[in-house]
């Protein structure tokens, strides 16, 4: 058979690259303005403070409610699609904990504070915009990524801290440690709004139309105020730590958490549009919460914010590239 030329190899693949970039750039292109007129001072740190208050306590816990309060929870908790994702995420987890100890010499507590970045994926500001793009608003897929974010902080807090209590030398008992993971979790302002939406899905509830309204005005703010105060975010940290330290956590959280969500879902006969939806979350770039939970323990806070800033730019071109390898059409 006679090989593919490189024209017509072009030709084939152009639709999708176009695809690719239709839906990437936009996200990236609003944290840039952020950052952009962060940095430029158009907008000072009180500006974005306030922002991202607004986008994070308000906007997206709005955004959240409406998305649990109307799925279906038997389709979108499905336990295949949990498992690959936070299968994923637990290895990724380990694997930079050890990393972090073991090679690049980290105590254990500050091993598990730089490992925190490839447990916490940025699903919020990052995963939701591109996964609306890619798939669309009211899809099977997108209720798969609304399910993996209604779980995704209680996972993931429990985990890191009980990793935190049990390894560094001056950890708390059981009992204050489940004290600090429900103190973490209630006070949360996006398991609010996610508990709020499951009680009306539960209950059959109907709010009244005003209500409802008034609700979905403020969700629509969301991801681009979210976006915009991510960018300006980003203007705080910098690359301060090792570039090899960083640079390998932020890859383990954007290459090895995908890939393991991939093989988990093909292995488990996952249909391919909730494959897709799977691991198009794993592959976000680390959270900001990563360097919030390094700070909470006063432990590798160099490093997560430079996991943060390395895995956000580099992201970019990962999740360009397992657009790509899904074979994404557009939504």
């Amino acid at each position: 058979m006679r090989a593919i030329e490189g024209p017509q190899y072009a030709d084939i693949h152009r639709p999708m690259l176009a695809t690719i970039f239709n839906i990437v750039a936009p996200v990236f292109l609003v944290i840039a303005a952020g950052y952009l007129a962060t940095r430029g001072r158009l907008l000072d740190d009180g500006m974005i403070s306030g922002l991202m208050s607004f986008a994070v306590r308000f906007a997206v816990p709005c955004l959240l409610f409406l998305a649990t309060s109307g799925m279906d929870l038997g389709s979108a908790y499905d336990w295949r699609l949990m498992s690959a994702f936070y299968l994923g995420s637990s290895v990724s987890f380990a694997v930079a904990t050890l990393l972090a100890w073991r090679l690049f010499g980290r105590t254990p507590g500050s091993a598990v504070a730089v490992g925190f970045s490839a447990l916490f994926s940025n699903l919020v500001l990052l995963g939701l915009p591109i996964s609306e793009r890619a798939w669309g608003v009211d899809t099977p897929a997108m209720a798969t990524a609304y399910a993996l974010v209604s779980i995704h902080a209680p996972f993931c807090y429990l985990l890191g801290i009980a990793s935190m209590e049990l390894l560094r030398a001056d950890g708390r008992s059981p009992s204050a440690t489940m004290k600090v993971v429900v103190r973490a979790m209630f006070r949360n302002s996006l398991m609010i709004g996610i508990l709020l939406g499951f009680a009306v899905n539960l209950s059959g509830l109907a709010l009244p139309g005003a209500l409802l309204s008034s609700v979905e005005i403020v969700a629509r703010a969301a991801l681009p105020a979210a976006l915009f105060g991510l960018g300006g975010t980003l203007t705080r940290y910098s690359l301060k730590a090792s570039l090899g330290e960083a640079s390998s956590i932020a890859g383990i959280s954007l290459l090895l958490h995908p890939a393991i969500a991939l093989g988990v879902c093909r292995l488990l006969g996952v249909d391919s549009e909730l494959t897709n939806a799977v691991v198009l979350m794993a592959a976000m770039a680390p959270g900001v919460n990563s360097y919030l939970f390094a700070s909470m323990y006063q432990r590798g806070e160099d490093t997560a914010a430079s996991n943060v800033l390395l895995g956000t730019a580099a992201s970019v071109v990962s999740i360009s590239a397992w657009l790509w390898l899904l074979g994404v059409s557009g939504a």
